[in-house]
């Protein structure tokens, strides 16, 4: 008989190898068939220590006990039908005591959940006391499908210490492979778990960056925290408007990194820090190293798996770090940013069509210290993204849900809640149009100010580098909703906003914004106003296409042309030639 080794399903090999990463090497294993190819993958490898329990239920309090006894995670698994149900009282046991038991519970795939096929059930919903996190893992049949694996699987595998620990649930789905050739695991990437009280990792050497996503307005305690850390490290803060941080090494670099067929240096660092939620940026920097600092301990590849989650508040991690002997070389790079945004942002032209990108860089500028921003998905805030506005000025967007509607109404109540600041929206027409009910409200506060950016549709759509925009014209009968509320009339929106009490204002080209402009970001506060620019979907598609083609890099152009007429996979494909 030939010797048997690893399973070759890649999702039974990432299991077993981060097992190995972590050190869980007890295993309490209950016969059956679905799971074969993973306990046969752990069967000739010495460094598990594999116990056998024919009846799930006692398997599962023989976890318990050695759990508790050892303080180890332990590993117990079994096949599909019935067998995972009976672990449910000891899961809960371990539960309540928060012991690490890991029940990885072996499956066919989830399509086959009632179709009358034998040993097939739905495990897509334990009780909530059973266990405090489970994943179904399927069966690895691309690069998105094992990433996924790894991604879940330490998640799963971080659950076991998270909020006082506990038991978790993997629902791992096999085929029965009977290929058991593979002689070695492959190196899945581990993520460590870092919390206050333990010991941090030392700052690499090389460029650090910090990203910060959509994130509440920063005290000014942790500013000062990040300002120290970058200025011993030489670090840069890449922000958009939702960052929020306002300190000496922010870089607003989304027109620098969109650019179609150009790689700035300002672009890559050696580690790169990631802060804060959502971003609606629409671009981002590269690191070599990833680290995410957030409470929430929560793993989220942003940028491609993480190598570090650090689970504590923001401003003790920077302390951390600003106390620690610092092994960086300190490449003060904040100058070479700025440097090239300032280069980069001389090249816009002055021809710039008319459109919401000229009306935010036109407005920008004028913003009133201390004012408020809040912006309209997509169009509107990538607009607006490509230039800086007042560092008093903090700025909002809902990029948590990232939909449509709901802009008008959370100005409204951000306004309501802070009436001594004048708070304006960047809105689009067709998110206006979803949310305008929301200006019947009776208490609508006086500093309300609405841009108001009517195109008829929703440019989005139209812009050349979105997928809908490969069926031209056609786009704006349905993907673009094109024509509706009264196709750019230009009384509808008056006649609206007078009768609620606006001040209504209006624009349909560059001369007439620069008339009423002034007005309209001035501080007085005494009624609402609501400013409605006409603007062309070609010029607003025009316009995204100069801001993003500044500057060109013939190497970027070449790489872009590949990728366009082989796609993702192939791209891929010709990676792996490459390797090889």
């Amino acid at each position: 008989m030939d010797q048997k080794y690893y399973s070759a399903e890649k999702s039974v090999q990432v299991v077993v190898a981060l097992l190995k990463s972590y050190g869980i090497s007890r295993v309490i294993a209950s016969p059956g068939t679905t799971n074969l190819t993973f306990v046969a993958s752990l069967q000739h490898d010495s460094f598990f220590k594999v116990y056998s329990a024919p009846e799930e239920r006692s398997a599962a309090y023989m976890a318990v006990g050695m759990a508790e006894e050892s303080g180890e995670p332990v590993v117990i698994t079994c096949t599909g039908a019935t067998a995972s149900r009976n672990y449910l009282p000891a899961l809960t046991e371990a539960f309540y005591r928060k012991l690490p038991v890991i029940a990885i519970t072996a499956t066919q795939a989830r399509g086959l959940i009632g179709q009358l096929v034998p040993q097939v059930i739905d495990r897509s919903s334990l009780p909530k006391d059973a266990a405090t996190y489970s994943v179904h893992i399927p069966i690895v049949k691309d690069n998105a499908d094992y990433t996924f694996a790894v991604l879940k699987t330490n998640e799963a595998l971080h659950h076991l210490s998270k909020s006082g620990g506990g038991p978790v649930h993997i629902n791992l789905e096999t085929s029965y492979d009977s290929d058991f050739s593979v002689k070695e695991l492959p190196k899945v990437k581990k993520i460590n778990l870092y919390k206050d009280y333990d010991a941090l990792p030392e700052m690499p050497n090389g460029r650090v960056g910090i990203f910060i996503g959509s994130h509440p307005a920063m005290s000014v305690e942790l500013t000062n925290a990040i300002d120290s850390f970058c200025q011993k490290y030489g670090a840069v803060v890449y922000c958009d408007h939702t960052s929020n941080y306002k300190g000496a090494y922010r870089f607003q670099y989304p027109l620098v990194l969109s650019q179609d067929n150009w790689k700035p240096a300002v672009g890559s660092t050696s580690t790169l820090i990631h802060m804060g939620g959502v971003s609606g940026a629409y671009t981002q920097p590269f690191g070599q190293n990833l680290w995410r600092v957030n409470p929430d301990g929560m793993i989220r590849s942003v940028y491609g798996l993480p190598d570090a989650i650090f689970e504590m508040r923001e401003i003790d991690f920077f302390n951390h770090y600003i106390q620690a002997s610092a092994n960086n070389s300190a490449l003060q790079y904040i100058d070479e940013c700025r440097q090239t945004y300032n280069s980069l942002y001389a090249e816009i032209p002055d021809s710039l069509p008319f459109s919401n990108i000229w009306i935010a860089k036109t407005l920008s500028t004028m913003i009133p210290e201390n004012a408020v921003m809040h912006f309209g998905i997509l169009n509107s805030l990538r607009s607006w993204n490509f230039f800086e506005i007042p560092l008093s000025v903090n700025s909002y967007c809902n990029v948590g849900g990232f939909g449509i509607d709901g802009p008008l109404s959370t100005v409204i109540g951000g306004a309501l809640a802070n009436p001594d600041k004048p708070h304006f929206l960047v809105v689009g027409d067709l998110a206006f149009f979803y949310d305008m009910n929301s200006l019947g409200n009776r208490h609508l506060p006086s500093n309300l100010r609405i841009l108001l950016i009517n195109n008829g549709r929703g440019t989005e759509f139209t812009n050349y580098n979105h997928p809908a925009s490969r069926f031209g014209d056609d786009a704006d009968t349905y993907m673009a909703a094109a024509g509706h509320y009264g196709h750019k009339s230009a009384l509808l929106i008056k006649h609206y906003a007078e009768d609620l009490g606006f001040k209504y204002m209006t624009a349909s080209d560059k001369d007439g914004v620069l008339e009423v402009a002034k007005e309209f970001v001035s501080g007085r506060m005494a009624q609402p106003m609501l400013l409605e620019i006409f603007t062309d979907s070609k010029c607003e598609n025009e316009a995204l296409h100069q801001i993003r083609n500044l500057r060109t890099d013939s190497g970027k152009i070449i790489e872009n042309t590949i990728r366009r007429a082989v796609g993702r996979k192939g791209i891929e494909t010709i990676k792996r030639i490459i390797k090889k």
